[in-house]
């Protein structure tokens, strides 16, 4: 399905010229960029960005022979903006998100996350692992409680939560996205230059802004909070379901690369991290954008000849070289995923 776009300025076009894409997912129209052939890495954005952040991956990716996909999450970039709270679910993005890749019937797939796209990816991941090959992490997190020590301060994250000072600041003066990403990287004079016209061109008004002040509500501060369970879920089955357990990481670690265990096996995943050059800041795809795909490039490259065919099957003598000794195995929570 190919649907007329908002008009984005020529200085961002020529940065993002890609041709936009449309699927109806669940009742909603998703945009996605569909770039090149091979094996799909799926890059997933988070609050309050969309696909432009990735703008820097493309070129190296297709170039290498793969297949680059960026969605807009429901609520961002080119992506249909519901107006109602109710409409937004950690959930709900998961199952959008599943309708989309499902709808393209993609396998093999890396699977990059950044911030939401953390646990929407993972939500994702875990529910299909045949679709899955490997898991890039990239400053985002997927565990219930305790929060992390900023998400406890009253300013400015718990204000985030208040009903009247949030949708105020964040959704009349856009100050998630005109200050947010801002403050959020290292060279704020060069980001403010290149890219910040286009997170908020996406976002011309308070309704289009609903999801940068209602979303940071999801995010699970104490036992009461609405996306607990699925929070817990995520972060106990990764053993269960062969994915690795969820790196932090510190400021200048780029990002955990995670390759699930074949089906039959009952071992976690192996993990590496990788650093830039440079210090970098949560939004580091605007501080290391070229950097880190490089980075995952050259994971993708190991990755290919490490014993797995084109099929995605490993060699046994690959297999047995690092399979370590069977452990019994866990009781599965019996929270279960729903997609």
């Amino acid at each position: 399905m190919t649907e007329p776009s908002l008009v984005l300025p020529d200085a961002i076009r020529t940065q993002w010229p890609y041709r936009p894409r449309f699927a109806r997912v669940n009742g909603w129209r998703m945009h996605y960029v569909d770039e090149g052939a091979g094996d799909p890495v799926v890059l997933l954005h988070g609050n309050p960005t969309w696909g432009f952040l990735y703008r820097d991956f493309v070129g190296p990716l297709t170039r290498t022979g793969h297949r680059v996909i960026i969605p807009d999450m429901i609520g961002f970039g080119l992506s249909e903006k519901p107006a109602r709270e109710d409409a937004h679910s950690l959930d709900g993005h998961i199952a959008t998100l599943t309708a989309l890749l499902r709808g393209l019937d993609l396998t093999r797939i890396t699977l990059v996350c950044h911030d939401w796209g953390g646990p929407t990816g993972l939500g994702f991941a875990l529910s299909n692992l045949a679709r899955v090959r490997a898991l890039v992490l990239m400053s985002t997190w997927a565990w219930p409680l305790p929060p992390a020590e900023f998400h406890t301060h009253l300013f400015p994250w718990r204000m985030m939560h208040a009903p009247m000072v949030a949708p105020y600041l964040m959704g009349r003066h856009n100050v998630l996205v005109t200050r947010g990403i801002y403050l959020s990287v290292v060279d704020r004079a060069h980001f403010r230059e290149r890219a910040q016209a286009a997170y908020e061109a996406v976002m011309p008004d308070p309704a289009s802004r609903l999801l940068t002040w209602t979303w940071p509500r999801w995010i699970p501060l104490d036992q009461d909070a609405r996306a607990l369970e699925r929070f817990v879920w995520l972060d106990s089955s990764s053993p269960h379901v062969n994915c690795p357990r969820f790196s932090r990481g510190d400021a200048r670690t780029t990002c955990s690369i995670m390759r699930p265990s074949p089906p039959a096996s009952n071992n976690c995943c192996r993990m590496r991290k990788a650093r830039t050059s440079s210090p970098v800041g949560h939004f580091l795809q605007e501080d290391s954008g070229s950097e880190i795909a490089a980075l995952i490039v050259d994971f993708l490259k190991r990755l290919a000849q490490t014993g797995r065919g084109r099929d995605g099957r490993e060699s046994h003598r690959a297999a047995a070289a690092r399979r370590p000794a069977p452990r019994p195995r866990a009781r599965r929570r019996p929270y279960r995923p729903l997609f």
